[in-house]
């Protein structure tokens, strides 16, 4: 095509996905408000003509640096407070041709303190956090691909409750560079797409990987027993057990085998290795503008304030053990993915709250990659989470359209 018209294909194109954006996200709330939206988009859009990502509009989580926006992380705290260079992520973006779209709605400083944003799919209802407006973004077709954070459970649980792809690569699989920190040694930049083809090309394309000979056999999967299960409520566990039986009919062999020896343990050390950090990570902005903080992410950090270097690195210890248990937990019992509720129940209604973690914490304490399918099961979305081992990244996602279609199937 010429390059005279495909650049004018492309500002057609854009034009009509920003006017769609802006009547939409009237209604869902998902990006900040940005006055000029169109001109900066319009401005760099004929350097977007290359690139495996040529011409996608991406949301981007307002923890995430961006040259030109401002970045609050869903606080009340001043712009200058963040400022610095673009996020390497960001960078790799552009590179690839995509096109920030705007930032979008984030729980305050990806804890647990909602914005503003709606459920698409169930406008009542929230849409989860942290990166609530990165999944709703997605789920309401503004724009193919999101990039969110994750530091428990801020992919899996909205994508589950919007309905649509999430994936959290493996712990350390993209620079944190320009991001503003929960915990550091937990947070985990990922993706939110309507599809699982985009979620793999933007995972190949922003890490880097090399192409990989896919899978020669389904996955083993495995559903964990003991006490995890224990918190899925009755409703979503029905569901579950009917996409057990689904993906059993379609040739997949299920294993049953122990997760976790003590979840109120890890529960108890998770919480305690996430808020030490969160309340480094926050030391001088706390110390500078606590008044400002709102009284959940105040309480987090206060709380991480009275957890010592010992206790810290304590749970620090305990962690590497734990990721050892899982290792071999895995290969144990032969299992290639995990296979689980994504959220313990349907999205919860009201936006006061963005639902429970508590199916992705081990999986994230242990920073494995973690794909969440959407389910067409239920009158509410539903998603349903599977997780490989360390590293396991590519195999993870070379099995995910086939799981999805087997679970889109009756």
């Amino acid at each position: 095509m010429d390059g005279a018209v495909g650049r004018a294909d492309l500002a057609i194109r854009i034009e009509e996905a920003l006017i769609q954006l802006a009547k939409t996200d009237r209604e869902i709330r998902a990006f900040l408000p940005e006055s000029d939206r169109r001109d900066r988009i319009q401005a760099v859009s004929s350097a977007a003509l290359d690139g495996p990502l040529a011409g996608m509009l991406v949301g981007v989580k307002d923890v995430i640096r961006v040259t030109g926006l401002d970045t609050r992380a869903g606080s009340a705290l001043p712009a200058e407070a963040f400022a610095g260079p673009q996020a390497a992520v960001v960078d790799r973006l552009i590179a690839a041709g995509a096109l920030v779209a705007g930032k979008t709605v984030t729980a305050e400083f990806a804890v647990t303190e909602p914005g503003p944003t709606r459920n698409p799919r169930a406008l009542s209802h929230t849409p989860g956090g942290s990166s609530s407006g990165s999944a709703a973004a997605v789920a309401a077709g503004m724009v193919p691909l999101a990039l969110g954070t994750q530091t428990v459970g801020s992919i899996i649980r909205p994508a589950a409750f919007c309905g649509v792809v999430g994936f959290r690569p493996t712990w350390g699989s993209l620079p944190l560079d320009g991001v503003v920190t929960n915990a550091r040694s937990l947070d985990t930049v990922g993706f939110f797409a309507r599809d699982v083809a985009t979620v793999a090309l933007a995972a190949h394309t922003l890490c880097g990987w090399e192409a990989e000979t896919p899978r020669a056999r389904q996955p083993v999967l495995g559903v964990p027993t003991g006490h995890y299960l224990d918190a899925v409520d009755p409703d979503a566990r029905r569901l579950f057990d009917t996409q057990i039986d689904r993906l059993r009919d379609h040739g997949y062999e299920i294993r049953t085998a122990p997760l976790v020896d003590d979840l109120t343990e890890m529960r108890h050390h998770l919480r305690q290795f996430q808020r030490f950090e969160l309340a480094q990570a926050h030391q001088q902005w706390f110390t500078a503008y606590e008044s400002l903080y709102r009284p959940a992410t105040a309480a987090a950090i206060r709380d991480g304030q009275n957890i010592t270097s010992a206790q810290y690195l304590d749970s620090g210890r305990w962690r590497d053990h734990f990721i050892q248990a899982m290792t071999r937990r895995m290969t144990g019992n032969a299992i290639d993915l995990w296979m689980t509720p994504a959220a313990p129940g349907a999205p919860p209604r009201g936006l006061s709250s963005t639902g429970s973690a508590v199916m992705s914490a081990p999986f994230s304490f242990a920073g494995l990659p973690a794909l969440s399918l959407p389910s067409p099961d239920g009158t509410l979305p539903h998603g349903v989470q599977f997780v490989a081992a360390r590293h396991q990244d590519q195999p993870l996602l070379s099995s995910a359209a086939d799981l999805h279609l087997s679970l889109s199937m009756s």
